[in-house]
C-alpha cells in the first residue's frame, strides 16, 4: 500500500502534496510515531551528541599525527597498538620537546608493550625535518584541547544525570554494585560510573550511547 502511494505520487512534489501523502500514510496506519523528548532528555542528548563530535575531531587529529611522525621516520604505529595509548602519547610529547635520541624515546615504553626496547629503538630514527615537526607539535597541540573539551563535557554529563538522580527519589533508591573486572575504552567516561547512574536514571542497567 505504502509502495503504490509512493509511485503515484512520484514526479509531482509539492509541500501540498507532500502533507497530503503525509496524512493519508498517517489516516492508514503506516506512519510511525516521533519520539518527543523532555527537557532533560534533550539536553542529555546535546551533551552526547556534541561529545560524540568531539570524538570523531580527536580520531582525525590522532590519523594526521600518525602522518606526520611516518613523515619524520618515527615508525610508531607499528611498535604500539594505539600511537594515542600511554606509551605513544609520552613519545609524542617527548617528540614535540626536542627528543630525537631514540634509546631515551624507547625507554618511555610501559611495561605493557609487547616490543622491546631495542626493537623500538629501530622504528625510532628520526630524520629531523622541522616542517614536519612544527606540524606534529600543531595536531598534538590540538589533540589535547579536544581531550580538555570532552572532560568537561564528562562533567556536564554528570552534573545534569547526577542533578536528576538526586532530585527523585525513586531513582536514588535503585543501586548496583560496580563492576570489579571492567574492560575500559579510552573514550569512555573516566568518572562516571555509567553502569550504576544508567540504572539509577533509567531504571535498567543499560546506559545510553555516550
Amino acid at each position: 500500500m505504502q509502495w503504490k502511494i509512493y509511485q503515484k505520487h512520484q514526479g509531482k512534489k509539492t509541500d501540498v502534496q507532500d502533507c497530503q501523502w503525509i496524512q493519508k500514510l498517517h489516516s492508514i496506519g503506516l506512519l510511525s510515531g516521533s519520539f518527543l523528548p523532555d527537557l532533560q532528555t534533550e539536553q542529555l542528548r546535546t551533551y552526547c551528541r556534541h561529545r560524540a563530535g568531539l570524538i570523531d575531531l580527536a580520531a582525525d587529529t590522532s590519523k594526521k599525527m600518525q602522518k606526520y611522525l611516518r613523515l619524520l621516520n618515527l615508525r610508531l604505529d607499528i611498535i604500539v597498538k594505539d600511537i594515542c595509548g600511554l606509551t605513544g602519547l609520552k613519545m609524542i610529547e617527548a617528540i614535540c620537546n626536542g627528543e630525537t635520541d631514540a634509546q631515551k624515546l624507547a625507554s618511555l615504553r610501559n611495561g605493557n608493550c609487547k616490543k622491546s626496547e631495542a626493537e623500538m629503538q629501530k622504528a625510532l630514527q628520526s630524520n629531523g625535518r622541522k616542517d614536519y615537526l612544527f606540524a606534529l607539535k600543531q595536531e598534538y597541540q590540538m589533540y589535547q584541547n579536544l581531550q580538555n573539551q570532552i572532560k568537561d563535557c564528562d562533567i556536564e554529563i554528570k552534573k545534569l544525570l547526577q542533578d536528576q538522580i538526586d532530585s527523585n527519589n525513586n531513582k536514588k533508591q535503585h543501586y548496583t554494585d560496580p563492576k570489579i573486572h571492567k574492560r575500559v575504552n579510552k573514550n569512555t567516561p573516566k568518572n562516571i560510573d555509567l553502569n550504576l547512574m544508567g540504572y539509577q536514571y533509567f531504571r535498567r542497567s543499560r546506559f545510553v550511547k555516550i
